[in-house]
């Protein structure tokens, strides 16, 4: 059986090295539910492939809200979970800048944990199993 990949991109502001707590907790978790994914994933012949993306300062400032973003399967997550988009203040590495959180169900999220990874992938999966298929041939 032919593999066929689950794209998932991350992308998070990148300055002088560092990212704000916010991505760093975000990025394990990210790390996790791809690894989780694998095994998964692996008897329906999709395999996860992950690409991380750095903004710099100067794409941060024109859209903080491009920080801590993920799509999957060329969609963003929150159109898997039916979730919005808010805002908070964030630390030190994003200055005064309000960035990026997710709600789902009513609870607002500035990680974006591993469950909600999870959930939002397997939906993009069992979608791309029937016709109209969203993962790319690996």
């Amino acid at each position: 059986m032919m593999k066929r990949s689950l794209p998932i991109v991350w992308q998070r502001l990148v300055s002088k090295g560092e990212t704000c707590d916010r991505c760093r907790a975000t990025q394990r978790e990210v790390e996790q539910a791809v690894a989780t994914l694998e095994a998964a994933l692996a008897p329906l012949g999709l395999e996860p492939r992950l690409e991380i993306r750095e903004l710099d300062e100067a794409a941060f400032r024109a859209d903080p809200l491009a920080s801590n973003r993920i799509w999957i399967a060329g969609r963003p997550m929150e159109d898997w979970l039916d979730a919005e988009v808010g805002r908070s203040p964030c630390c030190s590495v994003c200055g005064d800048e309000a960035c990026r959180t997710v709600e789902v169900e009513g609870v607002t999220y500035e990680t974006i944990p591993e469950t909600l990874l999870l959930r939002a992938a397997l939906i993009a999966a069992a979608s791309g199993l029937g016709g109209d298929d969203p993962v790319a041939p690996a």
